[in-house]
């Protein structure tokens, strides 16, 4: 029997009661396909913070590093919330995995399910066809690069008095940029041959210098690939335009970070979209969503997300197409009966048919 090792990493909020489900779906799926998954759960985020101090601690690290592929919940809440650069946040340990694990490429599918197309706040003649991938370079750029905060004594203000002043640097470096656009132009091959790149070439050098090599590697190894560019600030117009223009987005992180949460936004709940974060080595999956700790604890949260993240760990990292497509139909399945969680439930849904998160997980379980 085949067998994978799993580094789960529930982390804050809804994140313990996502991943249980997600846990679930891959022992369904182990038992029809014949697999083994051994999960092992480590501490992230602010439930890091509060037992060790620090929001990645070097176990977690080393069995993500030991693993086969990484699973993630969420992390981050008001609680641990603070302006205090000196104090550590959540959200560092969920960079700092990345970096450590060389994740340079974020994947995050938008696509329309048919049965949610009412949840869209855009008309249906909109997003009918959405079908989009956005590849968000993930270790570079403003997030990563260097910071600094002080007080300037010469005067910030202009008035010459003193202030604070901030200073974070966006830096790419050429391959960075290579090797995300060629993710992007081979994802664009196996969908339906186009790559919008975006970029702020108008104002920013390494946005003129992304455009270069972008349109350099397209010439020279990927001619039979639409690619044109676009302004992001054109970009999060059309999205709302015109979502079925796009196919395959590809662009640095901040951009991609705004990008694929309003592109998200198109389908009409966050709770629906997975992704994938991927290097060289071991990758990691996760919601596209955040913790959600006004409702962490009430047994409502929507698993479908983690549920899909896990399809993408089996399509990506495991190599199993045929159960990746298994849990997708699935969740379209458990969706075209009507069954939905409170998050993506309409005036038409049934009371009956509203679910918590662990009958939401049996559903797709069932099906599988």
């Amino acid at each position: 029997m085949p067998a994978y090792k799993m580094c789960c990493l529930p982390g804050d909020g809804i994140g313990p009661e996502i991943i249980a489900e997600g846990k679930k779906v891959l022992a369904a799926v182990g038992a029809r396909f014949g697999v083994d998954f051994a999960c092992e759960d480590a501490l992230i985020g602010g439930a890091a913070i509060d037992a060790t101090g620090e929001p990645l601690p070097a176990a977690t690290l080393e069995a993500a590093q030991a693993s086969d592929a990484v699973l993630l919940a969420a992390v981050g809440g008001p609680k641990w919330d603070t302006t205090d650069s000196s104090k550590p946040r959540p959200e560092q340990g969920l960079l700092g995995i990345r970096k450590a694990l060389g994740l340079y490429t974020n994947l995050r599918p938008v696509q329309i399910f048919a049965p949610l197309a009412g949840a869209s706040t855009l008309k249906p003649e909109v997003i009918d066809g959405v079908d989009l991938m956005i590849v968000r370079e993930l270790t570079g750029g403003l997030y990563f690069g260097a910071r600094h905060r002080y007080y300037d004594e010469e005067g910030a203000g202009p008035d010459g008095t003193p202030g604070q002043r901030a200073v974070d640097t966006l830096e790419y470096r050429e391959y960075e940029v290579e090797r995300i656009a060629r993710q992007a132009f081979e994802a664009a091959r196996r969908r339906r041959g186009h790559v919008t790149s975006v970029d702020k070439a108008n104002v920013l050098d390494t946005s003129r210098m992304w455009r270069e090599v972008v349109h350099r590697l397209h010439d020279a190894e990927y001619p039979d690939v639409t690619l044109d560019d676009m302004l992001v600030d054109n970009t999060a117009m059309q999205l709302i335009n015109r979502p079925a223009f796009f196919d395959v987005v590809v662009t640095e992180n901040m951009f991609g970070d705004i990008l694929s949460d309003e592109a998200a936004q198109i389908t009409g709940s966050l709770g629906m979209l997975a992704s994938a974060s991927l290097g060289d080595g071991v990758a990691l999956y996760e919601p596209s969503h955040g913790s959600a700790p006004d409702i962490a604890g009430k047994g409502i949260a929507n698993p479908l997300a983690q549920i899909l993240s896990v399809e993408m760990m089996l399509r990506y990292s495991f190599d199993m197409g045929e159960a990746a497509d298994a849990v997708h139909a699935a969740v379209e399945a458990v969706l075209d009966e009507g069954w939905r969680t409170g998050d993506i439930a309409d005036a038409s849904t049934p009371t009956d048919h509203v679910l918590g998160t662990v009958a939401m997980g049996d559903k797709v379980v069932e099906r599988i």
